[in-house]
């Protein structure tokens, strides 16, 4: 049986804020990943049998995912902002899943912290902000999505959900996989894999997950893989680093769309003595966010990959005001590409091993 990992004080929590509301939003983080669209759709399968449930992603999604159950319900905030707040407004709780602070869920966070109902956190990054009445955060466990299972089987005694168990087991499984790399990192304890099982056994296809996935990019994605491995890797032996950077010139010449950069960074990995592997493209600074960027016209993504006992969590927060896991995280840096390559230069032998 697996363990309760939440404790009592959390589930009762959940339980006290869950039962009177009839309006639940669910909320997810900037450019929605497997683990963001995996854990808010799990929410929303649950919930929906006897509450009225709208997800809220703040930007597109990767074209990958359109295969999930009922993902055309999901609202695009930046396609109808004026909607989303007023659902938010409404809603009589929000839950707040896969990030750990208002400002990674872009204009979605003022939104959120205006609303005057109570507020869920289910997270599993470092150092969550405290703005939530009931968190859930554990940095120890593969993916939010875990920890919506966990939350699940535990407010229901172990039991589950009988009603569109199938559905929500097949938006966690997505979660779990794709926060792990094909579980190869961050998974590296039994209990996942009794989790696993229990999916399986509720109907669960996992190589059709599989499939959907990793088996459905455009050519152009295809092509900008190769054009990034041939021409704009960079490899820094001293530091066991590696190092790919893109323009917008560049992403525009391979019809870049929404998630065609997805699992870039990991490649590099697989390069013997190569352990640090980081990744940064350019796009547009979005109307909301504007005053953050201090004027500047474009924003650099950054992500971050590492192998064993090697931290890149803590450079993503230091340097490009990100965070996220010990072997995967992310940041941003609002200005040019050169200035963010340069930041990178000028840092990474400090917190990169070189042994």
């Amino acid at each position: 049986m697996i363990s309760d990992k939440l404790t009592q004080e959390q589930v009762e929590g959940v339980r006290r804020l869950l039962e009177p509301a009839q309006k639940v939003v669910v909320l997810t983080h900037m450019s929605p990943d497997g683990d963001a669209m995996g854990s808010a759709l799990a929410l929303y399968w649950w919930l929906k049998a006897t509450k009225d449930v709208q997800v809220i992603v703040p930007n597109v999604f990767p074209d990958f995912f359109n295969w999930m159950p009922d993902v055309d319900t999901i609202l695009i905030c930046e396609k109808d902002a004026a909607k989303a707040k007023s659902l938010i407004n409404d809603a009589d709780l929000l839950i707040c899943s896969d990030f750990n602070e208002p400002k990674r869920i872009g204009q979605l966070g003022q939104m959120a912290m205006e609303a005057t109902c109570p507020k869920i956190l289910i997270d599993h990054h470092l150092f969550p902000s405290d703005f939530a009445d009931v968190t859930i955060s554990y940095t120890d466990v593969t993916s939010a999505s875990e920890l919506v299972f966990r939350l699940i089987y535990q407010i229901t005694n172990h039991q589950l959900p009988i009603t569109n168990y199938q559905e929500m087991a097949t938006c966690i499984y997505t979660g779990l996989m794709t926060d792990t790399g094909n579980f190869a990192f961050n998974s590296n304890y039994p209990e996942v894999y009794e989790i696993i099982a229990i999916l399986i056994a509720a109907g669960v296809d996992k190589d059709a997950v599989y499939n959907h996935i990793f088996n459905a990019h455009t050519e152009g994605r295809m092509r900008l893989v190769g054009y990034c491995l041939n021409n704009k890797m960079r490899i820094f032996p001293d530091c066991h680093a590696s190092l790919i950077y893109i323009s917008g010139k560049e992403l525009y010449r391979f019809n870049f769309k929404t998630g065609d950069a997805e699992g870039i960074v990991n490649m590099p990995l697989s390069i013997k003595d190569v352990y640090y592997s980081v990744f940064m493209r350019e796009d547009k600074v979005a109307d909301w966010e504007k005053e953050r960027a201090n004027g500047s016209k474009t924003k650099i993504k950054i992500s971050m990959r590492s192998q064993g006992d090697r931290p890149v969590n803590i450079f993503c927060q230091e340097i490009y005001n990100g965070g996220g896991h010990k072997n995967a995280s992310g940041g941003e840096y609002y200005g040019s590409l050169a200035d963010a390559v340069n930041l990178f230069l000028s840092n990474y032998e400090k917190y990169f091993k070189k042994d």
